[in-house]
């Protein structure tokens, strides 16, 4: 990682893979969050879910999210209805929106996410 007055540049590879809480088969990198000590305002990660990974049904009190789907395909559910989601689709939840990401396809579905403000840990 090559770090300057704040601004950074990372190669993915540099960040481990980690499964958060209530993801299934599901694993996450944490690229520029909080947790990085690189932000304050907002997570962005990278989600690779396998076949039959899923994150549990929630929502989020105050924040925002986007998901932009890179490869693969599933079934994103928003307050009870589920809708197919593949390569370059984007969903926006607001909050308080009961939302679920599931993984119904045959290859890995792989996503970037977007959350602000980033949720406490």
């Amino acid at each position: 990682m090559i770090e300057r007055n704040g601004a950074t540049i990372a190669n993915i590879v540099e960040t481990l893979w980690q499964t958060m809480p209530a993801h299934y088969d599901a694993h996450s990198k944490l690229l520029i969050a909080p947790q990085t000590g690189r932000t304050k305002h907002f997570d962005f990660r990278i989600s690779s879910y396998q076949p039959k990974g899923y994150v549990a049904l929630h929502s989020h009190k105050v924040q925002e999210q986007i998901y932009y789907i890179l490869e693969g395909e599933g079934l994103m559910e928003i307050d009870g209805e589920r809708h197919v989601v593949r390569r370059h689709d984007h969903i926006f939840i607001p909050p308080g929106v009961e939302h679920a990401i599931y993984n119904s396809g045959l290859v890995d579905l792989v996503f970037l996410v977007i959350t602000t403000p980033p949720e406490d840990t």
